[in-house]
């Protein structure tokens, strides 16, 4: 997780981010930072084993706090770069990052997608994909931020398989990022399968997730934009499942939905108001797994 130094709404990322909204606080920097520290007391008091890095001032990242979009870990030792839409989150690669990441996971490969970049080609990490690491399949939704192409270069190089769809969020924009419609753990899978507009698409996806043997919640439109899609399953040092989320997103979910999700992890939700209205990310985006 990134302590942010200087949190503010992005208005490179706002251009296809639609959850994102500029407040008219002054406070907004020092209300995510309280959020943001109140987080990780939240996840340690579960018992995680939390890394924190302290942004820098300079040069200034307002997306630091969502390090999940420009790296993912794997337990087959790969440490991944991704290629960024908005040219200040490319910034948020800073060495200090890249040289604890190295030291603390022990990375035995460094697969560095950013030269799309420069061909305009984006892959937004595990924003832009859900991975089923069991099974190595990367769920993903086409968006600005998500190329066919950088995903196929992805898939070969780590041999992963691609499930790819269309996501329409309920003003009728595409849904940005997969993970703030879908989520997929150990043994539940959460999705808005309402947001597939394409019906064999749709059933593309469903069937993959039975097939895997998930659980299925659906959620809906409404419950999106609550961020209710966007949660992440974790496990505590002593291998207990946790499911993370904000508060307004375990608000917005049904009894129902919530009692089978909490069958399989136990949940845990913290109050992010504000680091979700001006960042447009939630608990999910915050958090970069880490394998070792």
């Amino acid at each position: 997780m990134v302590r942010p130094a200087r949190f503010a709404f992005n208005e490179e990322t706002a251009e296809n981010n639609f959850f994102q909204q500029k407040s008219t606080s002054d406070a907004v920097a020092e209300k995510a930072l309280e959020e943001f520290d109140a987080f990780v007391k939240l996840l340690r008091g579960n018992d995680v084993d939390v890394t924190v890095v302290q942004d820098t001032p300079e040069p200034w990242t307002p997306d630091s706090i969502f390090p999940n979009n420009w790296f993912s870990s794997h337990l087959s030792g790969e440490l991944v770069l991704y290629p960024m839409f908005a040219e200040n989150r490319r910034l948020e690669r800073k060495p200090e990052v890249l040289d604890l990441l190295r030291r603390k996971m022990n990375h035995r490969k460094l697969i560095d997608l950013t030269h799309w970049e420069k061909e305009g080609a984006f892959l937004e990490g595990t924003g832009s994909m859900i991975f089923d690491r069991d099974k190595r399949i990367a769920y993903c939704c086409r968006s600005p931020r998500t190329s066919e192409k950088v995903l196929a270069d992805f898939c070969s190089r780590m041999n992963y398989d691609a499930v790819i769809f269309d996501a329409i969020d309920k003003q009728d924009n595409q849904i940005y990022h997969t993970n703030v419609m879908m989520e997929v753990g150990t043994q539940v899978a959460v999705i808005c399968a309402e947001a597939i507009r394409d019906e064999k698409e749709r059933q593309k996806v469903l069937s993959r997730l039975t097939i895997t043997g998930k659980i299925i919640v659906e959620i809906t439109l409404d419950q999106v934009t609550q961020f209710a899609g966007n949660m992440l399953e974790l496990k505590s040092r002593n291998g207990h499942p946790l499911m993370v989320m904000s508060a307004s997103a375990r608000n917005a979910l049904t009894p129902s939905q919530e009692n089978t999700i909490a069958t399989f992890s136990q949940i845990v939700s913290a109050d992010l108001h504000t680091i979700e209205t001006n960042g447009g990310g939630s608990a999910r985006c915050m958090l970069a797994e880490l394998f070792h």
